[in-house]
Formats: C-alpha cells, sequence, structure tokens
C-alpha cells in the first residue's frame, strides 16, 4: 500500500482531512489536480503594490465560523474588519441610494415587503434538519418548488421581489428559479440565517484574512510536507476487499481507503468500479456549481472615501451587482474595489474578450462610486466558470427534487470510498469554515475505519 488513505484534491476540506489522519498517526497522500493547492481560495499580489494581496476566491470570515478563526490563529494568519467606513449604496430601478446599517434605503412599501418576506423565509428555515434535510417537516412540498415560485407566492412587489433575487445571486451565484426552495432554506440556516449571509458587520462577511484566506491552504500544505503531489489529477478509482486503487496520469495508487474533496459535479467525473450507487450517482448529476467571475480593480488609493463612501454596494441591475472596498487596511496602500459578477452575468461575460469584460466592468462601477472608477492602475479577474478543476463557484446548489430523492448520498461514504467538501457540511455549507468541518468528519470516518 501507498498510504492508508489517498485524498482527492487539495482544497481546504482535502488538507484538514489530511492533517487530521497525520495527526492520528496515519500515511496519507492528497493528489491534486492543478498546479497549486486551495481549491476554490487562491491568494494574489496586487500588482505594483507589493506586499499587499487579495483574495481571488473565498476571502470572509464571520461569527459562528469557529473552526475557520481556530485555524487562522494556528497557523498566525490574522484578521481585520471589512472596511464599511461611510455610506453603502442601494442602486435600484436606476435610483441611487445611500444608506447606513443594515436596511437599504428602499420605499417603506418595499421594506415592509421584504420585511415580511424574510420573516416567512427565517421561519421555514428554522424547521429544516440540517443534518437530514429530507426528513425536514414538509420535505417533499419544499423541495417540489424552486425559490422564484416561493418568491412570487409570498413577496407582493416586484421590487421586493428583485431585492431577494439580487440577494440570492450574491449568495448562490444562481438565480432563484434554479434552486430548490428546501435547498435555499437548508443553505441560509447552515450559516445562521439568510440576514447573516447578506451582512457584513456581524454577518458572513465580517472579516478579512490580512496574508489572504489562500494562504491558509499554503500553511497546511507546508505542514504537511511531499504527502501533496501536485498535477495528478484523478482518473479513476477501483476498489474491493483488500483496498483501493486510484488511477493518474502517471501511474496506479494503492490505499486503504480513500476520499474525495472534491465537488459533486467533479467528483461524478471520476470512474469508479464497481459503479457508483444510484442515488450517489444521480446527485453528481444534479449538484451544478453557480458562475462567477471575481473581479479586483486597483486604484492609487480609495479615493471613494472622501465622498463619505463605504464602496459597498448592490443593484438590481448588472453587470455588477454586488461591490466592496477590498481596500487594505491603514492609510498609504492602494484602493482596490472589489466586483462580483454572478451567474448570468458570468456566463454571458464569460463569452467575451477580456477587454470588454474589463470595460463593462468599470462602467458598471461608475454608478456606485463615480467616473474614477473608468481609470485604474491595475485590474485583476479570475472566472471560476472557466476553471477545468473547479467549473464554477461558490459551490453546488441543489434544484428541486434531489434533496429529497436523492440528498441522502451526499455524505453516505460507499465502501471504502469517503466524501468531504463543504457542500457535505451541514454548518457554513458552502462557505471555508465548512469545508474545515467535512474534512474531519470525512478523517473520523476513515480513522474509525481503519481501526
Amino acid at each position: 500500500m501507498d498510504a492508508d488513505v489517498i485524498v482527492v484534491g487539495a482544497g481546504v476540506a482535502g488538507l484538514t482531512a489530511a492533517d487530521r489522519l497525520v495527526a492520528q498517526g496515519r500515511s496519507v497522500l492528497v493528489l491534486e489536480a492543478r498546479d497549486r493547492v486551495g481549491g476554490r481560495t487562491l491568494t494574489a499580489d496586487v500588482p505594483g503594490f507589493p506586499p499587499y494581496v487579495v483574495d481571488q476566491g473565498g476571502q470572509w470570515v464571520g461569527p459562528g465560523q469557529d473552526l475557520l478563526y481556530k485555524e487562522l490563529s494556528r497557523f498566525g494568519l490574522a484578521t481585520q474588519p471589512q472596511s464599511t467606513g461611510g455610506s453603502a449604496l442601494v442602486v435600484f430601478r436606476g435610483k441611487a441610494r445611500r444608506y447606513t446599517g443594515r436596511i437599504p434605503k428602499l420605499d417603506p412599501l418595499t421594506l415592509l415587503d421584504v420585511g415580511q418576506t424574510q420573516f416567512r423565509f427565517d421561519r421555514l428555515a428554522r424547521t429544516v434538519d440540517l443534518a437530514q434535510p429530507w426528513r425536514t417537516p414538509r420535505a417533499a412540498d419544499l423541495d417540489s418548488q424552486t425559490f422564484e415560485t416561493w418568491l412570487r407566492r409570498t413577496c407582493f412587489t416586484e421590487r421586493g421581489r428583485d431585492f431577494f433575487r439580487t440577494a440570492c445571486e450574491a449568495v448562490f451565484a444562481t438565480v432563484p428559479a434554479n434552486l430548490s426552495l428546501l435547498h435555499a432554506l437548508f443553505y441560509c440556516a447552515s450559516g445562521t440565517s439568510l440576514e447573516t449571509l447578506i451582512s457584513t458587520v456581524g454577518g458572513a462577511q465580517q472579516d478579512r484574512v490580512v496574508e489572504g484566506l489562500g494562504t491558509l491552504a499554503v500553511r497546511l500544505t507546508a505542514h504537511l510536507g511531499d504527502r501533496v503531489r501536485l498535477g495528478t489529477p484523478v482518473r479513476a478509482i477501483s476498489q474491493d476487499e483488500t483496498g483501493v486503487r486510484v488511477q493518474t496520469p502517471t501511474g496506479e495508487l494503492s490505499a486503504r481507503r480513500v476520499i474525495v474533496a472534491v465537488p459533486p459535479t467533479l467528483a461524478g467525473r471520476i470512474a469508479y468500479t464497481p459503479a457508483l450507487p444510484a442515488r450517489r450517482d444521480q446527485l453528481t448529476q444534479r449538484a451544478p456549481h453557480g458562475g462567477i467571475i471575481k473581479c479586483h480593480a486597483v486604484y492609487d488609493s480609495p479615493f471613494w472615501r472622501a465622498d463619505g463612501l463605504s464602496a459597498e454596494a448592490a443593484s438590481d441591475r448588472g453587470p455588477v451587482k454586488v461591490a466592496f472596498d477590498a481596500s487594505p487596511a491603514g492609510a498609504g496602500g492602494p484602493g482596490i474595489l472589489l466586483a462580483f459578477l454572478d451567474g448570468p452575468e458570468s456566463l454571458r461575460l464569460g463569452e467575451v474578450s477580456a477587454e470588454q469584460r474589463r470595460a463593462e466592468v468599470l462602467q458598471s462601477l461608475t454608478r456606485f462610486v463615480g467616473p474614477r472608477a473608468l481609470e485604474p492602475v491595475a485590474f485583476l479577474e479570475r472566472d471560476w466558470n472557466a476553471e477545468e478543476w473547479t467549473r464554477g463557484c461558490y459551490g453546488a446548489h441543489l434544484p428541486p427534487g434531489a434533496w429529497t430523492q436523492v440528498g441522502a448520498a451526499l455524505r453516505e461514504p460507499v465502501g471504502r470510498v469517503h466524501w468531504a467538501g463543504t457542500e457535505t457540511a451541514e454548518r457554513w455549507c458552502g462557505y471555508v469554515d465548512g469545508a474545515i468541518a467535512s474534512g474531519e468528519r470525512a478523517a473520523a470516518e476513515a480513522h474509525t475505519a481503519l481501526s
């Protein structure tokens, strides 16, 4: 045997699983298809402004994400609050309104409608069984409709519905018509509440990692040493009563157990012998990712602050519907605007030239901070839809029927094959904290099985 356990994927989930197994005295190999570690986290240098960095993948950490805070502390990584000084901006129906605090400045009728809809959504979300969503009360009913269908029935104003559509794209990177209502409820309950997921102070966007969240995977890899092999995609996994065999372009490796720590849509592209059970196979075909292109526009200084703006902005019209200030803390550093191209906009702009995409993003940012947005000194982008070993972000979303019909296969081991990845987490599904939790769970399963 080459190892007790082979881990497929060197994202945070896979690296965490390997780290925990090594701590328990198990021999481990981590196989990563890319030429880097980190999966859906990736930290990049800011051109022309060393030593500043930006996160082109996952970047935030907030209250309740205790596992992530613990890992950051373990590896000496510091956090800083997400910049929120000044007024946020909401642009709806072409009209820009400044506001402070959590409640956007919408007209009274729309605010009332948003409030009653969110109350009803949160009330339903509290009924979800996070460990077994398919056993949630009324699961069949909740899983038979889309989030969009529910919004049309529950939210009485078109402006109110547009508010939730924008929030949905920001959280799921897809439109509500693609989501099972049960999945939307589960996901938000997994991260405490919808308000938590869309909030900065006290919410999921509260803090950033000074050195970049992608650095966590780099530090974990340094701890694991030569147990991590890059450029080694796994093509096939076979198992029998003696162990597992993993096929890569450079040959075959054997182990007693394997942990597949990649998203379901990628796990389904591996060939398995014997074939996966029908429910698991169906699951991998019914868990697509959202669409994301993440852009950073870099300026000599955060000029918007002089205008009293925080650069935190949301709009019901694209191409950029959500933006944040990604500038480093303190004076003297560059100004950095973070712009998300979510869902359909990411698909549309992924098909045009980089020059056209840049122009549309910058023009869109002028709605939030004015014409100076058109003159960055640098521009970075990451098209996660085009990543061969990711195929979209932030994570998988389940359409109607998936949770109740095949959801039970999400975490259930198949013989000697265990599953990890943020999609399998009960808490903070879709977030790095959930990835850590999933890695710990899969490692515990494998360790127990080996014992």
